[in-house]
């Protein structure tokens, strides 16, 4: 199967294995984005052929000498990416940027006329879900959730159209069982110990907090036109079951499989069909039992707070989001301590000056303040 991808993001976790994907389909893949990585670009640029890539500014002259032997395009910054988004004209864009950074490729490559984008941003529909979508629609642009949560939900839905809920899964992170009280003295190292997933470390975070899970409340219900009431978090350990939806009939569709993201981004490439894959396949008699738990939301707060957020609407997401990603930064730096993450956040969504109807420009202004405030906030 012949196809061209770019990939937004590619010396990350999901952008390695997308590449990883691309070779051994023969993907062609056209350019790719970074932004400090610069001995992984170069070996990809080489490694694939790329026509061009985007570095982060600083990194410019470092990457632009180390590919001067190439025909490679070397070029640097935000707008760039965004460029190389609009200008993109292969079968499949990835987005794997991380953090609200992701919002304005999206929207470049949807104003560019690209018509399948693959993404494993989910901030960028947290804050900008709204904008993102009417602009996806209006542009007859299909959007690929590559996070295996809601390639899941996805897959399931091909299934039939009358959803009556989707049953969101999460591992429960490396804290599943924890109170409070256990969370004092939490350090990075701790946090960082995912049970099932390798994946970068703001979202490993994320996902210790189960914040992660609260952004993909939201994700899934600007995706798949849900109400978060009818998005039920389910703790699974085993990460098996992706995720399950639930028909107006009752009955229940589950997607399973090995936790391993190259089955969501093979799936984001070759949708509608299926291709065989190298993933290690299910042994059911070897994984014996699987558990399910209700989320412990008293401890976990910030499942609630990202709901509550959404159902404010407006630019309260886009205010938790960019605080969330502050405490998170600042914590793996070693400059607050872990439960200060949920006080931080929950303040800054709370404290945020409400806009009903937000431009983009003033999605990313309150991204701005909200980590304005979470920084003021600990000095």
């Amino acid at each position: 199967m012949s196809k061209t991808i770019t990939v937004l993001g590619s010396t990350g976790s999901i952008g390695v294995q997308t590449l990883d994907v691309a070779e051994r389909y023969g993907y062609k893949v056209e350019g790719i984005s970074a932004y400090s990585n610069v001995r992984l670009a170069e070996e990809q640029c080489r490694k694939f052929g790329i026509k061009k890539v985007c570095i982060g500014e600083k990194y410019y002259s470092d990457l632009k000498t180390a590919l001067s032997d190439t025909d490679t395009v070397v070029t640097a910054g935000e707008e760039a990416v965004s460029e190389m988004a609009y200008e993109c004209t292969s079968d499949v864009l990835y987005n794997s940027v991380m953090g609200i950074a992701g919002m304005k490729p999206t929207l470049a490559a949807l104003r560019g006329g690209v018509k399948k984008i693959a993404f494993a941003n989910k901030e960028t529909l947290v804050a900008g879900g709204n904008i993102v979508m009417k602009e996806a629609e209006k542009n007859g642009a299909v959007l690929l959730p590559v996070d295996s949560e809601h390639s899941a939900i996805f897959q399931c839905l091909q299934c039939g159209n009358k959803a009556r809920k989707i049953l969101l899964t999460a591992s429960g992170g490396p804290f599943f069982g924890k109170k409070k009280k256990d969370l004092e003295n939490i350090t990075p190292a701790d946090a960082l110990k995912h049970p099932n997933w390798s994946m970068g470390a703001k979202i490993t975070i994320d996902s210790s907090t189960m914040m992660n899970k609260g952004l993909e409340i939201i994700e899934a219900a600007h995706l798949f036109g849900m109400s978060p009431d009818d998005i039920e978090v389910v703790v699974h350990r085993e990460s098996i079951i992706h995720s399950m939806v639930e028909f107006c009939d009752g009955a229940i569709l589950a997607q399973l499989g090995s936790p391993d993201m190259r089955l969501c981004i093979q799936y984001a490439a070759t949708y509608p069909d299926r291709l065989p894959s190298s993933v290690k396949p299910l042994d059911f008699s070897e994984i014996g039992t699987l558990s399910f738990h209700k989320p412990d939301r008293e401890t976990f707060t910030l499942l609630d707070t990202a709901v509550n957020a959404f159902k404010r609407g407006g630019n309260i997401p886009a205010a938790m989001n960019g605080a969330n990603e502050e405490a998170v930064s600042l914590f793996l730096k070693g400059k607050i301590k872990y439960l200060q993450i949920f006080d931080l956040v929950e303040e800054a969504a709370i404290n945020a000056k409400y806009i009903k109807d937000p431009t983009e420009t003033e999605i990313f202004e309150t991204d701005t303040a909200s980590r304005e405030y979470v920084k003021s906030r600990i000095q």
